[in-house]
Parts: C-alpha cells; sequence; structure tokens
C-alpha cells in the first residue's frame, strides 16, 4: 500500500510542475502581447523584460495552481482508468477510498504552496513590479529631458531645463509651461528641482522649488511665488500603455487588507470597499480550490474508462472553464454590491465539493455511470444517419 502511495504522489508531481510551466507560459505569453506598448514604451532590455515577468509569476501562479492541481489528479487516475490499473487495484482488494490518501496529500500541499503564495508572496512580487516599473521610467524620463531643449514630447506641456543630472535626477533653471487646460496656461520658472516618483499613485514627479508661476488667464496674468510646487504626470502622458494608477487591492499583502478601515472607505467609495472585500476572499478560495477541484474530479476520471488522454484534457478544462466562470460571476457580482462576496465567491467551492463527494460516493460503489458510453451512442448514431443518408 505504501509503493502505491508513493508512486500516485510520484505522478502526481510529474503531471503538476509539467501542466503548472505550461499553463504559466502560456499566461505570460498573453500578457506580453497586452503590455507590448509599454515593453516597448520603455525600452527594456531582455534582462528588464524577464525580471518583470518573474515578479508578476506569483500573481498568475495564484490562478494557475488550482487548475494545474486538478489536472494532476484527473490526467494521473485517467491513466490508470484507461489502462485498466484501477480495475487490477479493485480486483486485489484495493478500494477507491485506499487509493485516496496520496491524492488528498498532495492536494493539502498545494493548498498551503498557493495560501503562501496568496498571503506573501503575492505581494511581493506585485510590490516589485511597481517599483521596477517606475524607477524605470523615472529613469528615461531623465534621458528624455535633455539639457538646454524644449521638450514637448508630453502632450499640452513643454520642459526645459539648462542643467540635467541623469544619475539623481536633479535639475537646475526649469522651465515648464501647462497648456492642457483650454481656459488658461500655466507657466513655471524655478531655480532647482528634481525628478521623483509617488510609487502609491504610480506618478512621476517634477519637484520645484523656491520658483515662480504664472498664470495667463481670460487676458490677464497673475504671478505666485511658492517654496516648493509638484508638477504630477500619469505614467501614460510620457510612455504609450503605461498607467499603473493607485494601488490596488490585488496589489496589497494580507497584513495590508485586513488593516484597511473597509466602513470608512465605503463611506467614500462603495465600490473600493467592495473589492478590498472580495479581495480578501479571493486570497482563501484559490487556495482552497485545490481541496475542492481534486476532490470533484476523481470520480469524474474513474468513470471515463477507455477516454484518450486528449480528449480527457479537454474535459478537465471545461469543468475548469464552467468552475471559474462561476466564480468570476461571484466577484462581479460581488464587487458591483449585486450580491455579498461571502456567498458569490463561496458557492462555486461549496458546489464542486457536494458534487465531488456525492460522485466519490458513488464511485466508490461502482454506481458512477460511464460517461463515453453516451458519447459512444451518440456517435453510433450519427454514423448510422450519415449512412442512411449516403444510401
Amino acid at each position: 500500500m505504501n509503493l502505491l502511495q508513493r508512486r500516485l504522489f510520484v505522478e502526481l508531481a510529474k503531471v503538476f510542475f509539467l501542466a503548472l510551466a505550461v499553463l504559466l507560459l502560456f499566461i505570460l505569453m498573453g500578457r506580453a502581447i497586452q503590455l507590448r506598448d509599454m515593453l516597448l514604451g520603455l525600452e527594456l532590455s531582455v534582462s528588464d523584460t524577464l525580471r518583470l515577468f518573474g515578479y508578476l509569476c506569483p500573481f498568475f501562479l495564484l490562478m494557475v495552481c488550482p487548475v494545474a492541481c486538478m489536472l494532476a489528479v484527473f490526467l494521473t487516475f485517467l491513466r490508470m482508468s484507461t489502462d485498466r490499473e484501477l480495475v487490477a487495484l479493485k480486483a486485489g482488494g484495493v478500494s477507491l477510498y485506499q487509493m485516496l490518501p496520496a491524492p488528498l496529500t498532495f492536494a493539502v500541499l498545494c493548498t498551503g504552496f498557493a495560501v503562501w503564495v496568496s498571503l506573501y508572496w503575492l505581494a511581493w512580487g506585485m510590490g516589485h513590479f511597481r517599483t521596477e516599473i517606475l524607477d524605470i521610467a523615472s529613469s528615461r524620463a531623465r534621458i528624455v529631458i535633455q539639457p538646454g531643449v524644449f521638450n514637448k514630447d508630453i502632450p499640452g506641456m513643454v520642459f526645459f531645463a539648462r542643467q540635467v543630472d541623469p544619475g539623481s535626477g536633479t535639475l537646475a533653471h526649469v522651465l515648464v509651461e501647462d497648456a492642457s487646460r483650454p481656459d488658461a496656461t500655466l507657466t513655471i520658472l524655478a531655480p532647482d528641482g528634481h525628478v521623483d516618483t509617488d510609487y502609491d499613485r504610480g506618478e512621476l514627479l517634477f519637484l520645484l522649488k523656491n520658483g515662480r508661476m504664472y498664470t495667463e488667464q481670460g487676458g490677464g496674468v497673475s504671478v505666485l511665488g511658492f517654496d516648493e510646487y509638484v508638477v504630477r504626470l500619469s505614467l501614460s502622458t510620457m510612455f504609450s500603455g503605461l498607467d499603473l494608477g493607485p494601488v490596488k487591492p490585488k496589489e496589497m499583502s494580507w497584513k495590508e487588507l485586513i488593516s484597511l478601515p473597509v466602513e470608512d472607505i465605503a463611506a467614500r467609495d462603495a465600490r473600493l470597499a467592495n473589492k478590498i472585500v472580495v479581495e480578501r476572499h479571493k486570497r482563501w478560495v484559490f487556495p482552497i480550490a485545490c481541496m475542492v477541484l481534486t476532490v470533484f474530479v476523481i470520480p469524474i476520471a474513474v468513470s471515463v474508462q477507455g477516454m484518450r488522454r486528449q480528449s480527457g484534457l479537454v474535459l478537465a478544462l471545461l469543468l475548469f472553464f464552467v468552475y471559474y466562470s462561476l466564480l468570476s460571476l461571484g466577484i462581479t457580482t460581488g464587487e458591483s454590491g449585486q450580491m455579498p462576496p461571502l456567498v458569490g465567491i463561496w458557492v462555486p467551492n461549496a458546489l464542486f465539493l457536494f458534487l465531488g463527494l456525492y460522485g466519490l460516493r458513488l464511485a466508490a460503489q461502482e454506481r458512477m455511470p460511464h460517461l463515453p458510453d453516451p458519447l459512444r451512442r451518440l456517435r453510433r448514431r450519427g454514423k448510422g444517419d450519415a449512412a442512411e443518408a449516403a444510401s
């Protein structure tokens, strides 16, 4: 029995890591296509690009881990069912319940790994991704502003600095003209300035000191002196396709999420408060899905004797698509306030867990219907109709 559990566990691990790598690769490739404007706008090197995608891996791992665990269990039991190993084990007195320790232990380990990713690694990756992007954008902005050159790359604005230090971001003898507002033109003169970043809001900052601001409006000009003035620029104004915005709930650590005053935030922005509550539930629902989907697919894999692996893979992905569609619906309704997040997000897990436990009972009693049988009948009926039409 211990030998059986070890062999099952090893095979589960092999399929899991293969599925995890393939799915993660496909998701990152799709993400690269979405971020192509940002990557081209920042003119990133290969090492910078790889590092950025490395920071994104924890975020996608949280979503990929449940489906990889599900595929590992499903394909392993499907192979055993197709190769008649399950029949041989049952003939030797090994019941389905006696085969469960290995897949359940594996699912518990996957759940633990997903919990660690969800509570700790995800925030680390998203935080470093934001920091890296802003640092690169800040350094590119320092290069864009050439000393003694009127820069018009930013729509509606003109920047000029007589002296620029790209390393420290220090500016000297700065002129900024802001014509982005249709009713007024703003001209700022300052002897000193500095290029900085606001990591929380995802913006570039031009800090100007001890200067004067000339406002031309309605045919008149007003002058205002200042000790410090900040010109804020969204990254999208300088780099196409790049707009980080403020830190979102999905980028926060678990400690930050649970420390947010949801009631106070709801008074100002109900949708943001709903997103925070939904994100708290998501940090647990995805890890628990590893256990739920494992229990769900075991009886299905046992009941599809004779099905080819390719067809089994398609079936498993379709089942996960149904689960993820229900979960996405719960997340959407929870964020919009149409349904309590506790209900919308956890109902798919509860439903699939109930179906899995019921299916396990039927499979252990050998009362689980064989799924390929209806498919074969449909195929034979289709061939019969085609033969009659040909004759």
